[in-house]
């Protein structure tokens, strides 16, 4: 069995961030949100993946990731030219695929669980398909399925207006090689995209065995800036890493799960977890607070900041303010002239310098 990774597309529901990099690069405590698709496809015993990635991204997605060898495996780029849809996508990564069977799974989604129990039930169960779905408040912002009073799929469809369920497809899908003849078989949507929502209906109507499994644990998209922050708050509260790598002097103080990078100094500093900070940062005069992750290289002075995410290189100095539910760019610079005070919610893109007055 092989991996398909989708790590392409635009980004454009997290821009200014995106503008320069890609979403699938965006950090979940201080990893890259695609290296947890990654990692769940080794999990399940997976060593051959293919990575979609776009023109705009691809370079520095393959920068980040590498050959694979990290992790013992081989990894492939497969350039998609436009962001054409889902099954689009899995149609650019045939020859990659082959006659193979293989997991699909979106590059910004997170699921507890991983994908290893599903890929043993798909191959000793033998459907020509099968995917998770997970019960959600807004159907409409996602594929749907409506499911018989036996529990099989009877239709699909892509983000609906009027939505028949609120059973959502969750971003990782597994198939056998009769998806490529379905997907021949579907014509665009009014999106002007290949949905794969099509391409598996077509396997229903043509009397193909289509499963599905309710997703009980969290799954995560990570599309918009609330939406990354939530993932940050979930992967923070079951973290089970923590060490104290850094250095902390005797005014500072640290409770709950931290962890501290090698190389990074705390001068009269409190941290409370679950929180990460990254390697080589200073932090002096801060309070950093639950469900926050520090990004390498990161300074911070005179500022409490609580459930956020803040990047690599960013410096946020002499800030005298509090800064909650903010996502910080890569190098960015923040700071504050005197004044009472504040509370600040911020989305900054990478490289920004903001002085606030």
């Amino acid at each position: 069995m092989k991996g398909l990774i989708l790590s392409g597309g635009k980004g454009t529901r997290m821009r200014p961030i995106t503008h320069t990099a890609a979403k699938q690069l965006l950090p979940v405590a201080n990893k890259p949100i695609l290296f947890y698709g990654v990692e769940a496809l080794i999990a399940a015993g997976i060593k051959e993946i293919g990575i979609i990635v776009s023109p705009e991204t691809g370079k520095d997605v393959e920068d980040c990731v590498g050959d694979g060898s990290r992790w013992g495996i081989r990894i492939e780029y497969i350039l998609q030219d436009q962001p054409m849809g889902l099954a689009h996508a899995v149609k650019t990564g045939r020859p990659f695929l082959g006659d193979s069977p293989f997991v699909m799974y979106l590059g910004d989604n997170l699921i507890k669980d991983g994908v290893g129990p599903l890929v043993k039930r798909f191959e000793e169960e033998g459907p020509d398909a099968f995917i998770l779905l997970k019960e959600v408040a807004n159907p409409s912002s996602f594929g749907v399925a409506v499911l018989d009073k036996d529990g099989r799929i009877s239709g699909l469809e892509e983000k609906p207006a009027k939505p028949k369920s609120n059973l959502a497809l969750v971003g990782v899908y597994l198939f056998t090689p009769k998806i490529h003849t379905a997907i021949d078989q579907i014509k665009p949507s009014k999106r002007g995209e290949l949905e794969i929502t099509d391409a598996i209906q077509q396997l229903i109507s043509t009397g193909n065995r289509v499963d599905s499994h309710i997703l009980q644990s969290w799954w995560l998209d990570t599309g918009k800036k609330d939406d990354m922050l939530e993932a940050n708050r979930v992967v923070l509260d079951e973290m089970t890493d923590v060490a104290m790598l850094g250095t902390i002097d005797d005014d500072s103080r640290v409770s709950g799960r931290v962890h501290i990078g090698k190389g990074s100094k705390l001068i009269n500093c409190t941290v409370r977890g679950p929180a990460v900070i990254g390697e080589d940062c200073v932090l002096e005069h801060t309070y950093i607070g639950p469900f926050t992750s520090i990004g390498d290289g990161a300074r911070v002075s005179h500022a409490e900041i609580e459930h956020s995410i803040l990047r690599e290189k960013a410096q946020i100095l002499d800030f005298h303010g509090r800064i909650a539910d903010s996502l910080i760019g890569v190098g960015v610079e923040l700071t504050r002239s005197t004044g009472k005070p504040q509370a600040f919610r911020l989305m900054l893109g990478d490289d920004s310098k903001v002085e606030v007055v």
